[in-house]
């Protein structure tokens, strides 16, 4: 308020003590405020010109600033916004022996480890790898969080997946096994005895009696592969033939076949 008796913006009080050098002038507030938090500019004014409000808030934490947005945390608090990356694949190699009967293999893997201090690290494990009767080429098996474990990242799957040696006598169609067999022509127009060994180490024979053509087949039902679906069930073994004629005959020979073939 002016002093009582002030007849203009800027007035004199005097008192008992004698004059004073007290003035006044009556500004609007808010240039007053301005004025004083010149240097302050973190406060702004609203639109209600009797409030403020800070535009940018900072807190004290663990003797630091730290800016009140929710997107800076503290790192390692969590992995739940940490990217999955794909799996490591290596390829497991097996007989059709092994493949057939199953297996246990140890697997020796050697894999990039972030430590906490952000150094990265190699790590040797052994795994124990199980090879089920009855898998073929292609099928995979996944240990989890076994592969590299690299800063930024969750770490990776490890995935084997199988693959199959080439076989000697047999080969895998679907779930039947294939076998070409090579037969001379005698024994194709005379009938004769086969012994296949089998993938699980049995002595299989086959009988053959009649006349075999070149290319055709002897199906033997259940000695085939294994199928995973319906336990104690195999496919079926397929014996295709090949005939082998004779290089040359001689005259004897020839007029023997004629006579007996009655032609």
């Amino acid at each position: 308020m002016p002093p009582p008796g002030s007849q203009s913006r800027t007035a004199t009080a005097s008192g008992s003590s004698g004059p004073s050098n007290f003035r006044y002038n009556p500004s609007d507030p808010d240039d007053i405020f301005n004025e004083f938090m010149a240097s302050n500019k973190p406060y702004t004014f609203g639109q209600d010109r009797r409030r403020f409000q800070p535009a940018h808030r900072t807190s004290a934490v663990n003797g630091r600033s730290e800016a009140s947005s929710s997107s800076q945390k503290e790192p390692g608090t969590s992995t739940s916004h940490l990217e999955k990356p794909p799996p490591v694949k290596k390829t497991l190699l097996c007989t059709l022996e092994e493949l057939y009967n199953g297996t246990k293999r140890k697997m020796k893997i050697t894999r990039n480890v972030a430590k906490s201090d952000g150094k990265v690290e190699l790590e040797t494990e052994i795994l124990q790898v199980e090879v089920l009767p009855g898998w073929k080429k292609g099928t995979k098996m996944t240990f989890p969080n076994k592969g590299d474990t690299l800063p930024g990242y969750l770490p990776q799957d490890l995935t084997f997946v199988i693959d199959m040696k080439p076989h000697d006598t047999y080969t895998l169609e679907g779930n039947n096994l294939l076998v070409s067999q090579e037969i001379p022509l005698v024994d194709a127009l005379a009938g004769t005895t086969i012994n296949l060994r089998t993938l699980d180490g049995r002595s299989l024979p086959v009988r053959v009696e009649e006349v075999v053509r070149p290319g055709q087949e002897i199906v033997i039902e259940n000695e085939g592969w294994p199928i995973r679906k319906e336990p104690g069930k195999k496919g079926s073994l397929r014996i295709r033939f090949d005939v082998a004629f004779p290089a040359r005959l001689s005259s004897l020979q020839r007029a023997a076949i004629r006579r007996i073939m009655g032609s």
